[in-house]
């Protein structure tokens, strides 16, 4: 059995120093050891996208990442997504009007490849919106409800900005 190793990481602004094993996945680290389940396994092969996390600012398939490589990372779940207060980030909002979602297991992976997404293309088209979800799997919607309510949140954020 190989030693723990000690890691220093930032996950949604909260700072943590654990000794993890060397081998230990970073899908497994934030479900397990911090307790954050809305990061969901799926494939547990980078396929289905529902353990899609940020690190840095970018998506990652958490499954396919060990938790030593997101030593000294700032690490951005589901979770930490709304506001304090409850209040639901743009794209959350824009899920729920535009009815996103159905069982929710794909959902947290959606919403966080979709935020780096989005900042870098605030006006995407629907193609644009449609080639950027392929690697996110949805075996409820039919992926209809969830361009539109990309296609809301870029809408919104670009009224914001212009007002």
């Amino acid at each position: 059995m190989q030693q723990p190793v000690e890691i220093s990481l930032s996950v949604n602004g909260v700072p943590y120093q654990r000794a993890v094993e060397p081998r230990l996945l970073l899908s497994d680290f934030l479900r397990h050891d911090l307790r954050l389940t809305g990061t969901h396994v799926g494939c547990e092969h980078g396929v289905c996208g529902a353990c899609t996390v940020m690190v840095d600012g970018e998506s990652v398939r958490s499954c396919l990442v060990l938790a030593v490589q997101a030593d000294g990372a700032e690490v951005g779940t589901v979770e930490g997504l709304a506001a304090k207060d409850g209040t639901l980030h743009p794209l959350q909002q824009a899920f729920r009007d535009a009815h996103g979602l159905q069982c929710g297991f794909c959902t947290p992976g959606i919403l966080m490849s979709m935020i780096p997404f989005l900042r870098d293309e605030p006006s995407p088209d629907e193609h644009t919106i449609r080639e950027a979800l392929s690697g996110n799997l949805c075996r409820c919607t039919g992926y209809q409800n969830i361009v539109e309510a990309v296609q809301l949140a870029a809408e919104r954020a670009a009224a914001g900005s212009a007002g």
